[in-house]
C-alpha cells in the first residue's frame, strides 16, 4: 500500500470509488482507508430515493397500457385512412394528419423510455454525489454480476437494480440472489416466466415444457461458476425445481401484473437430485433451498471472490486476496458488507500497479465528478452507448467485460467526449494544472503533468487531462 496519503486517496477515490470530486484528493487524505469502510456503515448506504420511481410492477402495467393505447390509436389511424381512400371526406378532416393531440402523442417520448430516464437519473445522481463513491461501484458490480436487459424490458430494469440489488448489496449473498432471481425483470431476461415443467398440469395439458436458461446462468455466472463441477444434468433438474417461478401478466391480472407469483400448476412435480442432494420440497420452497445451497457453496465463494477482485485490482488478481475473500466470504455465511470490508482492509486491493481500464460508465461518472457537469440524462445515456456500455443493456447474461482489453479499442471515442466536457461552463472556470493536483495528485506522471502544462488552450488542457493514462484507469 502506498505511503503517501494523498497518493492512498488518489487510489481509494479510482480503484475503490467513482473518482475525485472537484475538492480533490484532501478530503478523504486525513484516513482514505476509513472513508471507504464509513460508506459501508452509512445509513442507507446504497439506496437511493425512489419516491418518483415507479415499482417495477407499476412500470410494467403502465408500460402495458401504454402499448395498448397506442395500438388503438394506430387502428383509429388506420380506419381514418381507409375512408379517406374512400373519398369519405368528413373522415379525413378527423383523421390524426389533423388533429394536434394526436400529432403530440406520437411526438412525445414514449412511456417504456421516460422510466428508464429518470431510473437512470438517480443513478447517476447517487454516483455523481457519493462522497467517495465505493458502495455505489458495489452496487454497480452486483448489478452486472445479475445483470438483466433494458433492450429486452427498459421499464423494469432500473427497478430490477433498485428493489434487488440495493436493498442487498450489503447484505447476505443468499438474500442477494434471491432476490436477484426471483425478480420478473430476471425471470423475463432468462425466459423462466414461460418454463413449464413436462409433467406438470399445464405441460401435460400444453404439451410444453422447461426452459434451462435461468438455471444454467445461476449456476454458470452467478453462483458456482463455469468450473463449479456442476453437470447438464444438474442444470436440467435446477429448470424443473424453477418451474412456476413466473410473474402475473398486465392483462390477465391489471392490479397484480408485473408481480412475482408462483403457479403450481406449472411446477414439475417431484423431488430434483441437484449436486448430489434430493430436494423434495413442496412448490416454490424446492428452489429456494436449492439456491440456499448454492448460495453457501465453497465454489460460490471462489467464483465471486476471484471476479470481485479481477473487477477492482487486476485481470489476474493475486490468489492471496481471492484465497482470502473466499474464506470470508464462507466464515461470514456470505456477508456482503464483511465481504467489501475485508477487501479494503487487503494489503493486495492497495497495489500501486494501475493495470485496470475504468469502463465507460466509470469514467464517465469520475469525469463528471471532477468537472461538476451535469448534462442531460438522455446526453449521459447515449455516451454510454456510443462508449459500447449502454445502460443496463449487456450484450449477454455474463454482463459487460471487465477485462482491460475489453475497453482499450474504444479508448478514441472517449477523446471526443472528453473535448465536449472540457468545453462546459464547470471547466471553464478551472485551472488545468490545479486541476491535476485535484484529479491525481501523487499519480500524475511527469509526462502527463508536462503535456497538460503544454497545452494551447484551457480546453484542451482539461481534454488531456481526462485522457492521460492515470485518470483512465484504476
Amino acid at each position: 500500500m502506498a505511503s503517501d496519503p494523498l497518493a492512498q486517496a488518489a487510489l481509494a477515490l479510482h480503484r475503490f470509488g467513482m473518482g475525485p470530486h472537484a475538492r480533490g484528493l484532501k478530503s478523504i487524505a486525513g484516513d482514505p482507508r476509513g472513508a471507504l469502510l464509513a460508506e459501508l456503515d452509512a445509513p442507507g448506504a446504497g439506496r437511493v430515493p425512489a419516491s418518483d420511481l415507479l415499482t417495477s410492477a407499476q412500470a410494467f402495467r403502465a408500460v402495458a397500457e401504454f402499448n395498448a393505447e397506442r395500438q388503438a390509436r394506430a387502428k383509429e389511424r388506420a380506419k381514418t385512412l381507409a375512408s379517406q381512400q374512400t373519398g369519405n371526406a368528413m373522415a379525413g378532416e378527423a383523421s390524426s394528419a389533423n388533429n394536434p393531440r394526436a400529432e403530440e402523442g406520437e411526438r412525445a417520448v414514449p412511456v417504456p423510455q421516460q422510466i428508464l430516464r429518470k431510473e437512470a437519473q438517480a443513478r447517476l445522481n447517487a454516483a455523481t454525489a457519493a462522497e467517495t463513491g465505493f458502495v455505489e461501484r458495489l452496487v454497480w458490480f452486483w448489478s452486472n454480476h445479475f445483470c438483466v436487459s433494458a433492450t429486452k424490458m427498459p421499464s423494469m430494469a432500473g427497478a430490477f437494480e433498485r428493489e434487488a440489488i440495493r436493498p442487498h448489496a450489503l447484505g447476505r449473498f443468499g438474500d442477494l440472489l434471491l432476490a436477484a432471481e426471483s425478480h420478473p425483470a430476471m425471470l423475463f431476461y432468462l425466459d423462466n416466466a414461460q418454463s413449464i415443467g413436462p409433467n406438470s398440469v399445464a405441460g401435460v395439458n400444453r404439451t410444453r415444457g422447461i426452459d434451462e436458461n435461468l438455471a444454467r446462468e445461476i449456476l454458470e455466472l452467478h453462483t458456482l461458476g463455469v468450473d463449479g463441477g456442476y453437470t447438464q444434468e444438474d442444470v436440467t433438474r435446477f429448470a424443473y425445481a424453477l418451474t412456476g417461478w413466473t410473474f402475473a401478466p398486465a392483462t390477465g391480472d391489471p392490479e397484480r401484473g408485473g408481480e412475482f407469483i408462483f403457479v403450481p400448476r406449472l411446477h414439475e412435480p417431484g423431488a430434483q437430485t441437484i449436486l448430489g442432494r434430493s430436494y423434495a420440497q413442496p412448490g416454490m420452497e424446492q428452489a429456494r433451498a436449492v439456491l440456499a445451497d448454492l448460495a453457501a457453496h465453497e465454489a460460490t465463494a471462489r467464483n465471486l471472490a476471484r471476479k470481485f477482485a479481477k473487477h477492482f485490482v487486476a485481470d489476474a488478481p493475486p490468489p492471496s486476496l481471492v484465497g482470502k475473500l473466499a474464506r470470508n466470504f464462507m466464515e461470514t455465511r456470505g456477508d456482503l458488507r464483511e465481504f467489501a470490508r475485508t477487501f479494503v482492509n487487503s494489503p493486495e486491493a492497495w497495489s500501486e500497479t494501475r493495470g485496470k481500464m475504468k469502463s465507460p460508465a466509470e469514467w464517465i461518472v469520475s469525469s463528471l465528478r471532477l468537472l461538476r457537469a451535469r448534462p442531460p440524462i438522455e446526453r449521459v445515456m447515449r455516451a454510454q452507448a456510443q462508449l459500447g456500455q449502454p445502460l443496463w443493456s449487456p450484450p449477454s447474461p455474463k454482463g459487460f467485460a471487465d477485462e482491460a482489453t475489453a475497453w482499450i479499442d474504444g479508448v478514441g471515442e472517449r477523446l471526443n467526449l472528453a473535448a465536449v466536457y472540457a468545453q462546459g461552463p464547470a471547466a471553464a472556470r478551472l485551472d488545468a494544472r490545479e486541476l491535476v493536483e485535484v484529479a491525481l495528485g501523487p499519480l500524475a506522471s511527469r509526462d502527463t503533468r508536462e503535456t497538460v502544462g503544454r497545452a494551447e488552450s484551457r480546453q484542451q488542457a482539461v481534454t488531456l487531462l481526462l485522457m492521460s493514462p492515470e485518470f483512465l484507469r484504476r
